[in-house]
């Protein structure tokens, strides 16, 4: 009952004050805004109206119970934890997925750099082995070239000794090999003197068969061979078949000079005893 009255007093006293509020909006329209009697009356009456209900809905309207503040508390609290705990979640699964993200990148860069570094040292390994095998190509390139050019040298070397071999030496200093003009024929003679030859094989370089090549030549004294001057040496060195240079390198005027003087060598001494030929 005493609610009742409450809320009765409440709406009467929210009409008066909504009365006092038309009635001054009527008096200020019609004295203030020129309106005339009627329409200051009726925007009077409705703004009686509707401050009347707007008053009544916000001050006369019963209240909530406790208890159901207290259900909407919690139920306000529940759904408040419900939306932090998935929030919570959400936010937790977003980390989750950031962090594989970030994990599956990192693994990728991991394997990227491991297969970058793998085929970086199969490459150096491959030009490596390229190197090598162009050095080696290079080194048997230029062995075979050196080998060749040896070959060749060594041949034009064997085929100017076999050259100056059949030629014979250049025993007059004119640079001609082997010619039987070379340096000045000596005196000869048709046949030994009386008292018959020398023993031209006491002279060490002569032996029976040069001896009678000499003899044939016409040298069959001792004296003769002592008498060579060396442009003459030449003409005979030249002209010794098959014993080309035979007399200077056998000293063969030395060896006559001693003997023309009647004196005698350790060669000559073997030859006299026999123990030569």
């Amino acid at each position: 009952m005493s609610d009742l009255k409450k809320k009765s007093s409440c709406q009467v006293g929210c009409w008066a004050m909504a009365a006092a509020a038309g009635l001054l909006m009527f008096i200020m329209l019609s004295t203030i805004g020129d309106y005339s009697f009627l329409p200051a009356a009726v925007l009077g009456f409705l703004i009686f109206g509707l401050l009347g209900l707007l008053f009544n809905w916000l001050f006369c309207a019963p209240l909530p119970a406790a208890r159901e503040k207290t259900d909407l508390s919690a139920a306000s609290a529940s759904a408040a934890s419900t939306s932090t705990r998935a929030s919570s979640t959400s936010t937790a699964g977003a980390a989750t997925v950031a962090a594989a993200a970030v994990a599956s990148t990192a693994s990728s860069d991991s394997a990227a750099a491991d297969k970058a570094a793998v085929d970086a040292k199969a490459q150096a390994a491959a030009d490596k082995k390229a190197k090598a095998a162009a050095d080696k190509k290079v080194r048997a390139a230029a062995d075979k070239k050196a080998k060749a050019a040896k070959t060749k040298a060594d041949k034009t070397a064997a085929a100017k000794a076999e050259a100056d071999a059949k030629a014979g030496e250049d025993f007059d200093g004119d640079n001609v090999r082997g010619s039987a003009d070379e340096g000045t024929k000596p005196a000869t003679l048709a046949a030994a003197r009386e008292g018959g030859a020398d023993d031209l094989k006491r002279i060490k370089g002569i032996g029976p068969k040069l001896e009678k090549l000499c003899n044939t030549m016409g040298f069959f004294h001792f004296d003769q061979i002592a008498a060579w001057t060396p442009d003459e040496m030449a003409w005979v060195n030249a002209n010794l078949e098959g014993f080309k240079g035979r007399a200077t390198r056998d000293k063969w005027i030395d060896q006559a000079k001693l003997l023309a003087a009647g004196k005698e060598t350790e060669f000559s001494k073997r030859v006299d005893k026999g123990s030569v030929y």
